[in-house]
């Protein structure tokens, strides 16, 4: 019998879906997150949404070593104590509820956690944090989100500040990354450094929890970049 590998517990998300002959709600992690788990020599577990680890998420934190939370729909302003901007849309409160006392409870055992876009606002959500809730109208431009639904021209490069968890996990100054977001980290949740900015107008694009083992978000999407060590990064720390 080999080493096991450790169990990387992936949040899903409820999605209408189709199937065969169904159309039918289902709970749903896109394929290319469980991917880059088996990659990385680490075991997949699909957390579906479950209002009794709402109260105690003990019960699920118990059988991982590492929690990651994907990407998705925008959060529900009312987390964060916010008035909903007319583009926030498609909100879905019982996810942000479950993944909110997840993503804390974790950090507050020092499970290794990482939050991979909407996860990586999750993640500043559940420390306190705010969002931007539409960054053309801060930005004046749409560069993180050019075309719906796709990353075809989606590209442009992350600045990571020396000596951060970001630039360890990656290993280099400057990172190509995949976007597809229109909301953003505005004020940092407690804890929180914010340690990667995008080059092309300095909006934050990580952050990390200093005197954690490994509490990282990215505002880009790793799992769709097979060269990406950011993944990796988490197993590799789920094993620690």
């Amino acid at each position: 019998m080999g080493m096991s590998r450790p169990r990387i517990g992936i949040c899903a998300s409820t999605e209408q879906a189709r199937w065969g002959p169904w159309d039918r709600e289902a709970h749903l992690v896109p394929r290319s997150y469980v991917d880059r788990v088996h990659q990385a020599g680490g075991l997949a577990l699909l957390l579906p949404i479950d209002d009794r680890l709402v109260e105690d998420p003990a019960e699920a934190l118990d059988l991982i070593d590492g929690l990651l939370l994907a990407g998705g729909a925008d959060i529900d302003p009312a987390a964060y104590g916010a008035p909903r901007h007319p583009l926030t849309v498609d909100t879905k409160p019982a996810r942000d509820a479950f993944e909110l006392s997840l993503t804390r409870a974790a950090v507050e055992r020092d499970l290794p956690v990482l939050g991979i876009c909407r996860g990586m606002q999750l993640l500043n959500v559940a420390m306190g944090g705010t969002l931007v809730q539409h960054l053309p109208d801060d930005l004046g431009h749409s560069d993180h989100r050019r075309t719906l639904g796709s990353f075809e021209n989606s590209d442009h490069d992350v600045r990571l500040a020396e000596g951060s968890l970001a630039a360890a996990a990656i290993g280099e100054p400057v990172h190509k990354t995949y976007s597809h977001h229109h909301q953003a980290v505005d004020v940092l949740g407690q804890g929180l450094d914010a340690t990667g900015w995008a080059t092309i107008d300095d909006l934050v694009e990580v952050v990390e929890m200093p005197g954690r083992r490994f509490v990282l978000g990215v505002q880009w999407h790793p799992e769709v970049d097979d060269t990406s060590p950011v993944i990796s990064a988490l197993v590799a720390a789920a094993r620690g």
